[in-house]
């Protein structure tokens, strides 16, 4: 069995050592816990969703559109800064450029290495059953979440409640900060919190995870998810977001198409770039988009193959990014340059914003630094087909998908993900 040491970040205030946890525990934790000890008469922000198909051609993702949920994400996130929740102030991190073709994003966060636990995690496996013993989210306090994001099965419009009780046995979905964040608006979407779900991927939650996205309305927020295996410290499922007001290198990465779905959806596969990966995008809506995707990462996790996926252009783009840097880590594959850096290659660095921990780091972030990192990230070019062949397979087992293949590579090749969903001068034969 592999096994790693693990320095999770610390995403809540009430993320401690377990020993800590069992010598203060008494009657009543007194800590405005999410608990049944706390909840009872909370009240906490609702927004509910307009539910039904949404079409991803009348989706808005504009820079000048402030959409509500967008406002109110970012409103209650700011009201917590002021109530002096976060670990340390992000917008004091030092931000930069790197010089380059790519232009990869680098920070300095000396902050969010601080005072961790050290922790055993297995990285050889990316399905393991959720551990009450262990931290989850359920242990946060109630200070800690911004809204509770559900559908609205009633009218199917949009609606909002400024203090609405918490549904308990209907298990609501949370989002809460993160409070050691990487960007301003770094927050947690956490489905269904008290089902208690292990960190994997389903295709009700993934659709939640696209909602939020779409809902959001802005391109400058992504979501992203990381697996077990994959840099996932904390095995309760969730998705994290931020705002980074500039494009990440991977979604300005040329892609080459490979296929098209019945549903609409078009996959391609990342060119030139560090991390191999593919790239979902388009489909008549919402639901196609996102269970192609699911099918896609249930697939992984059934193989037991970690990945990480970034949500990007209002829920309209969605990067997968099979990986293997924590197994090279554990078996000592990994040179001790790139450990000394104590970078954790999640979905954030692999989509071009490093988040460095150390100042000479900083200070000699490189391109080819950078580039080096995430080549250790990468499948190998046959692994990577393997990979595919078995996506592939899940994707269209059983379906009456049509497959599409390209037959030029000039044809297929853009220099933008998001300009290649409009881009139709030339388009894969569709093969029966």
């Amino acid at each position: 069995m592999l096994k790693i040491k693990r320095v999770p970040t610390v995403v809540s205030n009430y993320q401690k050592e377990e020993g800590d946890e069992a010598a203060r525990h008494v009657s009543g934790c007194g800590k405005n816990c999410l608990k049944s000890c706390c909840i009872q008469d909370a009240k906490i922000p609702l927004y509910a969703f307009k539910v039904g198909k949404k079409d991803l051609s009348l989706l808005e993702c504009k820079e000048q559109t402030v959409a509500f949920l967008d406002s109110l994400i970012l409103g209650e996130w700011e009201d917590r800064v002021q109530r002096g929740l976060f670990r340390y102030d992000v917008t004091a991190c030092e931000t930069k450029v790197i010089p380059g073709e790519y232009g990869f994003i680098a920070q300095l966060n000396e902050g969010r290495h601080l005072k961790k636990r050290l922790t055993e995690f297995r990285v050889d496996k990316v399905l393991q059953p959720f551990d009450e013993s262990k931290f989850n989210f359920t242990k946060v306090g109630q200070e800690e979440i911004l809204l509770q994001f559900e559908a609205n099965n009633d009218d199917g419009d949009v609606q909002f409640f400024p203090n609405a009780p918490i549904d308990v046995e209907n298990s609501p979905s949370f989002v809460a900060i993160n409070v050691s964040p990487i960007e301003y608006g770094h927050v947690l979407l956490i489905p269904h919190i008290f089902e208690c779900l292990p960190q994997r991927i389903d295709h009700d939650n993934f659709l939640l995870a696209l909602h939020m996205a779409a809902e959001a309305g802005n391109p400058y927020f992504r979501l992203g998810y990381n697996s077990l295996g994959a840099f996932a410290t904390i095995n309760h499922l969730h998705f994290q977001a931020y705002y980074l007001a500039v494009p990440f290198p991977i979604e300005m990465a040329p892609i080459k198409k490979i296929a098209k779905l019945n549903g609409g959806v078009k996959i391609s596969k990342l060119l030139n770039y560090p991390v191999r990966g593919l790239v979902f995008e388009g489909g008549n809506t919402l639901e196609d988009l996102s269970n192609t995707v699911s099918d896609a990462c249930i697939c992984l996790q059934n193989n037991n193959i970690p990945y990480n996926v970034l949500i990007s252009d209002c829920g309209r783009q969605i990067f997968l990014l099979p990986q293997c840097y924590a197994e090279k880590q554990a078996l000592g594959e990994v040179s001790t340059e790139l450990l000394d850096t104590q970078v954790n290659p999640a979905v954030w660095e692999i989509s071009g914003h490093m988040v460095l921990k150390r100042k000479k780091d900083f200070d000699e972030a490189s391109e080819a630094n950078a580039w080096r990192l995430l080549a250790e990230v990468s499948l190998s070019e046959e692994r990577f087909q393997e990979v595919n062949d078995l996506i592939f397979q899940a994707i269209t087992s059983g379906k009456l998908d049509v497959i599409c293949q390209c037959p030029d590579e000039n044809d297929a090749v853009t220099s933008n993900p998001r300009s290649s969903m409009m881009a139709g001068s030339k388009e894969c034969l569709v093969l029966q």
